[in-house]
């Protein structure tokens, strides 16, 4: 098809996606529900959880923490924690994290390019069944 957005992609060979392959790296890191989601909260410098989760909007704070600990673990975002009374906690993207916010962007821009066809297909298999 003409004009279509994967032209500009080099095909990948099937073996790159293979489970002991790191090309999966990324996948990996982001096939959580919310993962993406916190990533693009946080482009815009440190947030407080509660901050973030006031953006975020249908996060539990359970939720919201245990994936910021994955991102903590996997290094695309750091904590810190300031010695105050009550202690105040921010988390911050790191460069890996910031690396992070074009392939989420990139992801922003197909959605909008195939969300309604996606919904529609989705929503006729539904009735069919």
């Amino acid at each position: 098809m003409a004009g279509d957005p994967m032209d500009e992609y080099e095909p990948l060979n099937v073996s790159e996606f293979a489970a002991d392959c790191r090309t999966r790296l990324a996948l990996d890191l982001l096939s959580g529900t919310w993962a993406g989601v916190v990533l693009w909260t946080l482009q815009h410098g440190p947030l407080r959880p509660g901050e973030m989760q006031a953006r975020i909007g249908g996060i539990s704070h359970k939720v919201l923490t245990g994936t910021l600990r994955h991102l903590e673990r996997d290094g695309l975002v750091t904590r810190r924690r300031y010695a105050e009374a009550p202690p105040r906690v921010e988390y911050e993207l790191t460069g890996p994290g910031r690396g992070m916010l074009e392939p989420l962007a990139a992801l922003g821009r197909w959605t909008e390019r195939y969300a309604d066809e996606v919904v529609d297909t989705r929503d006729r298999a539904l009735s069919e069944r």
